[in-house]
């Protein structure tokens, strides 16, 4: 706990992008009742991985502080499809998925976030209740050319790309959230800002006082370039096994890291400082390893799990009992060996699609080179590894 007003506004700057308004939550600190911290998420995949981790250590921090967050479940929104980033309309979730991946998040935050500290909230408990007459309201809160001032939207209505007006209801939905809350607080990604923002406009249009915004910078995933997504294969999944944790993040490059270590790690920014001007770049990658892998598992099989990555890939032990199978029918194609058909047949992956989510990730080995293409030269046995299981593949 940081005794001074300034002490934790410091604290909770670390890893910020931009802090909107700061005045204001110097005022509402040095009221000295707990605040009211709000991050919304949208259900739209079954797990969560670092990326959203981003955000969730940065409600861990306001927990630190005593504060109460809300970890929101986009039930609704989801049903509409958040736009941000989007060149094209998003197709909107089912209903059961959504109640599907709501249940393991639900599961999952708690890995970070003080579960005494925490609200679980669904949004459809008011945005469902909504009568039409109230929905016409709130769209009457916000001008379409105001609307049009959010990037994405200005660049779809410029290129002639199909906007669905059930889009422009998100951003009126979110900041209705925080009318329905009243936040004192929202976190959201530096991509999240223009909503967050509307919620500061509706909050004032409804009697509430507006939310300070809080924006975390968006998490490289393992290429270093495109943001962490399941969909590009580049993320690391909190529910995945030490063993393959540990191993993605030390896929990741040098400079990279750091900016894992500033986002994922709660280390002070002169700590990190202090790793980086050791020059021990190796060391580090493998401290960072281990503080992700304890988080969302254990100490022990933290250790475990760079224990296997140094006999493994740095010392270059291979297992002595590694099953073998002659090559499956129909995966010896003329491009080489598909080897998103190869792993499930082989029992390395539980689908096709699977197999290429691992395969994108890095997760995929083959005579001790990590494979990123589909179809694979054939030459002969293959030595294939995934994750701390093994296979060996004759022709």
């Amino acid at each position: 706990m940081q005794d001074s007003v300034a002490g934790q506004i410091a604290y909770l700057r670390k890893g910020l992008a931009e802090l909107i308004r700061e005045d204001e939550l110097r005022e509402r600190l040095s009221a000295g009742r707990p605040l009211r911290v709000k991050a919304g998420f949208d259900p739209t995949a079954p797990d969560l991985h670092l990326g959203h981790t981003v955000l969730l250590r940065k409600m861990k921090h306001f927990q630190d502080l005593g504060h109460t967050v809300i970890f929101l479940i986009g039930d609704m929104t989801g049903l509409i499809g958040d736009p941000t980033g989007r060149n094209a309309t998003r197709p909107p979730m089912t209903r059961a998925d959504i109640e599907r991946n709501a249940e393991t998040y639900k599961a999952q935050v708690f890995k970070i976030l003080d579960p005494e500290r925490t609200e679980i909230r669904f949004n459809s408990t008011w945005l469902e209740t909504l009568r039409f007459e109230d929905l016409v309201r709130l769209c009457s809160r916000y001008t379409v050319a105001r609307i049009l001032e959010r990037d994405d939207f200005s660049k779809r209505f410029r290129d002639g790309v199909p906007i669905s007006v059930h889009e422009f209801l998100y951003p009126l939905a979110q900041a209705y959230d925080s009318v329905a809350l009243e936040a004192d607080v929202e976190l959201g990604g530096t991509d999240q800002k223009f909503n967050l923002l509307v919620g500061r406009e509706i909050q004032k249009d409804y009697g509430v006082r507006p939310q300070i915004v809080a924006t975390v910078p968006i998490l490289e995933g393992l290429d270093g370039v495109n943001k962490m997504s399941k969909s590009l294969g580049n993320y690391i999944g909190i529910t995945e096994p030490p063993e393959v944790m540990f191993r993605k993040v030390m896929q990741v490059s040098d400079e990279l890291m750091w900016r894992y270590y500033e986002l994922l790690t709660d280390l002070s920014e002169d700590a990190v400082g202090a790793l980086r001007a050791a020059e021990k770049p190796m060391e580090a990658k493998i401290g960072l390893g281990k503080r992700i892998v304890a988080d969302f598992h254990s100490t022990d099989e933290a250790e475990a799990a760079a224990e296997e990555f140094n006999r493994v890939v740095r010392r270059k032990e291979i297992p002595a009992d590694i099953p073998t199978f002659a090559m499956p029918e129909g995966v010896l194609q003329p491009a080489g060996v598909r080897v998103d058909k190869l792993l499930p047949r082989i029992g390395l992956a539980d689908s096709v699609s699977d197999a290429t989510r691992k395969i994108k990730s890095g997760a995929v080995e083959i005579n001790g080179t990590r494979v990123r293409d589909l179809a694979y030269p054939a030459n002969g046995e293959l030595l294939i590894q995934v994750g701390k299981s093994w296979r060996r593949v004759t022709a």
